[in-house]
């Protein structure tokens, strides 16, 4: 999330639109200024809410560099549900412009940021509702979590976490409304995708979703994409969570990202000891973190016409069909 090594450049508003998926933020030949849309975020041609998002971008970017004061450079290359771009407020301080795809999932992202208020976590310095858009504090040196080795790296998380778990309810979803809807999608999902794994590993998962969703714990904001590509190294803090995927739920699910995320290693030994290190560290069930991330893993294993072969041998793992 650092880009000091980048060139800002102001944002020609008048000229920022261009066929093919580009934006403007660099000098084009016919005066306008564009880049490519990272790779990442190539999915969103396939579907048309995609189509009609990237075709937004350009105003969207525009309206909040103007909103704003805004110098921007290119996009950060790592992007999958969202554009995120280096920029400079009026005063000289460095922030990350974030346009966010309209999924579901990121909708109280903002609210998440405010309620952790900098502890642990991005400052929110500025929030568009009605863009989608939010400017952020950005991380610098921007190192990702999993540059360290796998046990320092697991070290940060079991600090950071308890700070992050704050008392939520409204407006996060409630975890046992996501995973309810988790388990109305899975078996259809399965069937469109061609069966890419075993029925009883789809019974399984499906089961524990069931168990855990109504027999949950305190419920404070966990933060469903906590993956080590997701804390960053940073000057105020140590290290910085970004780019959360807010809801409200028991404990034992807020380390489920960080079990299945293949950053830190992906192998049955590797996923199992992050597991372990990771609920006694912090005091969590670990058969009901095992539940949970069998549950959340194997629900995202499928996306649309993509199936994720890596979440779907994580599941297996921790389900112990190995």
């Amino acid at each position: 999330m650092d880009a000091s090594g980048l060139d800002m450049v102001p944002i020609l508003l008048s000229t920022l639109g261009h066929p093919g998926g580009r934006l403007g933020t660099g000098q084009g030949e016919d005066g306008a200024v564009t880049v490519d849309i990272p790779e990442g975020l190539g999915w969103v041609r396939r579907v048309p809410a995609g189509r009609e998002w990237l075709a937004a971008l350009p105003g969207l970017l525009a309206g909040c560099a103007e909103e704003w004061g805004l110098r921007v450079g290119p996009p950060f290359p790592y992007a999958f549900a969202s554009l995120a771009l280096p920029a400079e407020l009026p005063d000289g301080t460095r922030a990350v412009l974030k346009l966010q795809y309209p999924d579901p999932d990121s909708a109280h992202e903002a609210t998440a940021l405010s309620r952790w208020a900098g502890e642990g976590a991005v400052r929110l310095l500025a929030h568009d509702a009605g863009r989608r858009a939010l400017l952020v504090e950005r991380c610098v040196p921007g190192t990702p979590l999993h540059a360290l080795p796998a046990d320092q790296a697991l070290d940060v998380v079991v600090g950071l976490l308890p700070r992050l778990w704050l008392p939520a309810g409204a407006p996060f979803t409630p975890l046992a409304e996501e995973a309810a809807g988790w388990r109305e999608r899975m078996p259809a999902s399965w069937e469109r995708a061609g069966r890419p794994y075993e029925r009883r590993l789809l019974d399984l998962a499906l089961d524990r979703l069931a168990e855990l969703a109504g027999t949950q714990g305190e419920q404070v904001l966990v933060n469903q994409d906590l993956h080590a590509g997701n804390v960053l190294r940073a000057a105020r803090e140590p290290w910085l969570v970004i780019d959360p995927k807010p809801l409200a739920g028991e404990r034992e699910f807020g380390v489920v990202a960080m079990v299945r995320g293949t950053e830190l290693g992906h192998s049955p030994a590797a996923v199992r000891h992050r597991l372990g290190r990771l609920s006694a560290g912090l005091g969590l069930d670990v058969e009901r973190v095992r539940g949970w991330a069998i549950g959340q893993t194997l629900a995202w294993s499928i996306g649309g016409d993509t199936v994720f072969t890596q979440n779907i041998e994580t599941a297996r793992w921790l389900a112990g069909l190995d």
